[in-house]
């Protein structure tokens, strides 16, 4: 298996039903065989994939020598604390950079040591010491992982029209940090705010949005018709929050492009209304009272009906005997419809 195979592999693992998830132990070391000369010699270099050089586990405080020609750089589970400037010049072509689990602080990340790699593509840092994203950065980014940090300002994304995914969960983020902060990116389509301090919906988000994760956050009210402005929203995430009746106007998710919208753990009486294309519709521990078939289906009729397959309504006041009798001419493609 060549490079390029093992990357498209490895690419191929997320993105499935709205999900982005890398999964860096696909090759366990036991395969990797020995290093090849072209490597730091504290860090792993294998034969096989000579282009990648692993550094992990090696309680590292710095980074280390990094040699010509490789793309793809794994310093992850380590103690550094802070970037030179000169830390990558040996490898400006780098594509992938993954710094999870270390002590990285904003002040200590010297100069424009990412907006130097022209060709890097991957850039995780999760799980440090951040308190505001970390800028300038290259326009061939396509991937920012920033998870599990203390961020709460956003710096500037601007010029960044290959960023697809932007993960932003488990910080301290509020909305005025987020609102206009990502306008620009108009390539991105996965966006995860769950998990941080938002008590609104942020405004400016990016139209080309596909999945918005708002889980996990302190948001009571929609704005009337908010969700229409995205071109093509698909997977949304409003769990866990503090939605009631009152804050959700009439039509907020009736969008047509919808396939999941995520409502559960929240305070809902009545089920909101949806667009007949959705598919899969979670309302499960929230209020609800009573079912009404107008939430999914406008008129019933041969041609008109929920493309609804699975329903949770579980952990509500609802039970199998509430449910009205056209429920089922309503949702006639259910393969699962959970209730207490």
């Amino acid at each position: 298996m060549n490079q390029s195979t093992f990357t498209l592999l490895l690419a191929l693992i997320g993105g499935a039903s709205g999900y982005y998830y890398e999964d860096y132990e696909f090759f366990p070391q036991s395969i990797y065989g020995y290093s090849s000369f072209n490597c730091a010699p504290e860090c792993s270099c294998p034969l096989n994939y000579p282009t990648a050089m692993y550094c992990d586990n090696l309680k590292l405080k710095s980074v280390p020598m990094v040699p010509v020609g490789i793309k793809y750089l794994y310093l992850r589970n380590n103690q550094i604390d802070h970037i030179d400037e000169k830390a990558f010049e040996n490898v400006t072509d780098l594509q992938w950079l993954i710094l999870d689990n270390n002590l990285l602080e904003n002040s200590k990340i010297k100069g424009k040591v990412f907006s130097k790699l022209k060709q890097l593509k991957k850039l995780h840092i999760n799980y440090n010491n951040l308190t505001e994203s970390v800028s300038p950065l290259p326009k061939s980014l396509q991937d920012l992982q920033l998870t599990h940090n203390k961020i709460t300002k956003l710096g500037s994304f601007d010029g960044l029209v290959n960023l697809t995914v932007v993960q932003l969960q488990y910080n301290q983020l509020k909305e005025d940090a987020i609102s206009a902060a990502l306008k620009g990116l108009k390539s991105l389509e996965y966006l995860d705010l769950s998990f941080n301090q938002l008590s609104k919906l942020p405004s400016g988000l990016p139209t080309s949005l596909l999945t918005l994760y708002l889980d996990n956050n302190k948001i009571s009210n929609i704005p009337d018709e908010y969700f229409k402005g995205f071109k093509g929203l698909q997977y949304l995430r409003l769990s866990h929050n503090e939605l009631a009746d009152g804050g959700i106007p009439g039509n907020s998710f009736n969008v047509s492009s919808l396939l999941e919208l995520d409502l559960s753990y929240n305070k809902l009486k009545s089920i909101p209304t949806v667009n007949e294309n959705l598919e899969n519709y979670y309302l499960e521990v929230n209020e609800l009272e009573k079912f009404e078939v107008k939430s999914f289906c406008k008129i019933l009729g041969p041609l008109t009906y929920s493309k609804i397959k699975h329903l949770r309504l579980d952990g509500n006041r609802l039970t199998h005997t509430s449910l009205p009798p056209d429920m089922y001419e309503c949702l006639r493609v259910a393969n699962e419809i959970t209730v207490n």
